[in-house]
């Protein structure tokens, strides 16, 4: 089939979980045969030598500079509010993304639009207007994006942060419902967030359903790393520009960590991602605090960490972090949400906590009994083997696609 595939990212490197998403769904449809032609948003920061590696499986790859700003921000708000549309829509309205998939529709013979992530979704629903012919028209759902803002407002302590917030999920939600209506066929990433949907009042229920295809990863290429069995390192990894990933690490830092440094005093906090919070950054300079922001070579420190922490408590989909952390043979702590679409075994190959203190317990006696932790590393690995390896599991997209 020829396959117009439209991202929100430029899947490569894939250092995100939605990268991660695109990148390996993108090489198994080429490897099956299908001519792919690959539409993405791309930021300052994306490289060349990104876009030729995408290149090298992808007949033809084509990129739309995406410009955000205060300015433009407040003005999406603004109309999201007035028209009742979800601002994390809105806000990437593009009308040069429109115009080319305009010309590439009406210069090729198209088979099907791919739309990854609802944020793509209403460019693929426009380029049946474009076409002359029917096009199969296929979203992938990474995750149930209202549950983000409606969860996040449950946890808010300020007042007009939550309502904000509740307004949002509320309008994402019915958004939602009315664009999976709409598309010949959902995938969805995890059976919590179709789930999510179908429960929503008025949700059309029998119209939310679809296979459900995980996040998968190349266990050949994220080998275990040697852990130090005498390390007292906690380690985050994950963007902190996402809100879930910053309010989950305040979190922890807040009401864990305390309870873990009095146990272990050598214990040490490292934080791995761009833009850390305001609250960790003033206490960087902390023995049992180490700021590191972006890091090129992840080794020296995976290879330096008793556990691995996902203290999240909003978002949805699915976090390729644990997946990642089981790839290379990390003992992992995490929250329910955080673990949430994951298939796993609490105590065999994770630890999961959600309260502080369970969470602080937990994570001491990980640190103390290596034995235990090397048990829950290995446990995991095997599980990213046998359920998240995309060169086994994505042969499910085969159904989607023939």
């Amino acid at each position: 089939m020829r396959i117009l595939f439209l991202s929100q990212l430029v899947p490569y490197p894939a250092d995100a979980g939605p990268k991660v998403r695109s990148l390996h769904v993108l090489e198994y449809l080429a490897s099956a045969g299908h001519d792919i032609t690959l539409v993405a948003f791309c930021r300052p920061t994306d490289t060349q030598q990104a876009i030729d590696h995408l290149a090298t499986f992808c007949d033809e790859v084509y990129t739309v500079p995406i410009h955000r700003s205060t300015f433009q921000n407040v003005k999406y708000f603004v109309k999201s509010v007035i028209q009742r549309s979800p601002f994390l829509i809105a806000r990437d309205f593009d009308q040069n993304m429109f115009d080319l998939l305009r010309s590439l529709v009406n210069s090729n013979d198209y088979d099907a639009v791919h739309a990854d992530q609802l944020w793509m979704a209403p460019y693929a629903l426009a380029t049946q207007k474009y076409s002359d012919k029917k096009l199969k028209l296929v979203l992938d759902q990474h995750n149930a994006v209202y549950l983000v803002p409606e969860r996040m407002g449950k946890n808010s302590a300020n007042p007009l942060k939550k309502m904000v917030l509740d307004m949002e999920g509320e309008k994402l939600a019915e958004y939602e419902i009315s664009i999976c209506a709409q598309f010949d066929q959902v995938v969805w990433v995890t059976d919590e967030d179709r789930a999510a949907l179908a429960r929503i009042p008025n949700g059309q229920a029998d119209l939310i359903s679809g296979p459900t295809i995980p996040i998968c990863v190349d266990p050949d290429s994220k080998l275990p790393v040697k852990r130090n069995p005498d390390s007292k390192r906690v380690t985050f990894l994950g963007g902190l520009h996402w809100p879930p990933n910053a309010e989950g690490l305040v979190w922890f830092y807040r009401e864990v960590w305390p309870q873990i440094v009095a146990e272990v005093p050598d214990a040490v906090l490292t934080v791995i991602g761009k833009n850390p919070p305001a609250e960790l950054a003033e206490g960087a300079d902390h023995p049992n605090l180490d700021i590191l922001g972006f890091v090129d070579e992840l080794d020296p420190y995976l290879e330096d960490t008793a556990v691995f922490i996902v203290p999240l408590h909003s978002g949805g989909g699915m976090r390729v972090k644990i997946v990642d952390g089981w790839s290379w043979g990390l003992p992992i702590i995490s929250t329910t949400i955080g673990a949430e679409g994951i298939k796993y075994s609490d105590q065999t190959n994770i630890v999961i906590s959600d309260t502080e203190d369970e969470f602080a317990r937990n994570t001491i006696e990980l640190l103390m009994d290596e034995e235990k932790a090397a048990r829950i590393a290995a446990e995991g690995r095997k599980n990213v083997e046998t359920n998240f390896n995309w060169h086994i599991t994505y042969k499910a997209w085969d159904q989607i696609y023939g």
